[in-house]
């Protein structure tokens, strides 16, 4: 199963992320938690961008929260809505929200 996943929380994510199984785990990262792509805490990039090699975060998202793309880190893929739905209808099968 290809599982897409739309992280929208910046904390205690992790444990909920590492129990989905999936053969294709793809994070989405949106509203909040799109300050795991940009912020490090101490010193440390989030434990997130480890657990999957999809990962992308909303454009729109990051320039609300007052970062650009060089500010994320460089295993995210940065998209813009319309890159958000082709992943929803092309790359996934289902599609959860946490």
């Amino acid at each position: 199963m290809r599982l897409g996943v739309l992280v929208s929380d910046f904390r205690n994510v992790d444990d909920t992320l590492s129990r989905l199984k999936a053969d294709k785990l793809g994070l989405i990262l949106v509203g909040n938690g799109v300050y795991l792509a940009a912020v490090k805490e101490s010193g440390k990039p989030s434990q997130v961008l480890g657990m999957s090699p999809d990962i992308y975060a909303l454009t729109e998202d990051l320039q609300t929260r007052g970062f650009s793309d060089a500010d994320v880190d460089k295993r995210v893929k940065t998209i813009t809505y319309d890159g958000l739905v082709d992943l929803i209808f092309n790359d996934y099968e289902k599609v959860i929200w946490i």
